[in-house]
């Protein structure tokens, strides 16, 4: 892994093989899942026009990685305020059509990789339009929330420490996926910088 992007006609460019495809795209559907799981949601076209006339939920996930994508919106509202409340009344009115935006990115992510389709080991390159710049952005970013909740990372201290993790830590390939995902982030962003 490795591989980085670079700026190409108003988007970005990078290679990959087979692997590192499969790869993204694997966390890609698991991330589909992981959106869909909460009120027994399935992400079927009737669950999301059903959605759309609905109110959302109004509590927090219990499960720590879902927590992370859609965390209260409020935390301190001072002496006179309620947080849980006004959290609680935010996420009523918000959380659907963030799951929405969440679950378009990473179906965008699925669709490129799946039109790249590289065969055997050898490098195909994936040029991405600035729309879907964007969306392998939110992607790639929710990618590593999850993976950062499921490694306890809450700092950058915390990743390095667990890049001192023994080889045959059960751990150490999610830590290097992470460590190539935050890659594959800010090599996107900084050629969407040059592409402006």
């Amino acid at each position: 892994m490795g591989r980085y992007f670079k700026a190409e006609d108003g988007g970005a460019a990078a290679s990959f093989d087979v692997f590192e495809a499969g790869l993204l795209r694997a966390y890609a559907e698991q991330m589909l899942e992981l959106i869909d799981a909460r009120d027994g949601a399935t992400g079927t076209a009737e669950d999301l026009i059903a959605s759309a006339f609905s109110e959302g939920p109004t509590e927090l996930p219990e499960d720590p990685a879902l927590a992370r994508l859609f965390p209260d919106a409020y935390t301190d509202l001072g002496p006179d305020g309620d947080a849980a409340a006004a959290s609680a009344e935010f996420r009523r009115y918000t959380e659907n059509d963030l799951r929405a935006r969440k679950r378009d990115d990473a179906q965008a992510v699925i669709r490129s990789l799946e039109a790249l389709a590289p065969e055997g080991r050898r490098r195909k390159t994936l040029r991405l339009k600035p729309d879907e710049c964007r969306q392998w952005l939110g992607a790639l970013n929710d990618l590593r929330l999850v993976i950062a909740s499921r490694l306890g990372i809450e700092a950058d201290e915390d990743f390095d420490a667990l890049l001192e993790l023994p080889d045959d830590d059960p751990r150490q390939p999610l830590v290097l996926t992470y460590g190539w995902l935050t890659t594959l982030q800010d090599t996107l962003v900084e050629a969407l910088m040059r592409s402006l």
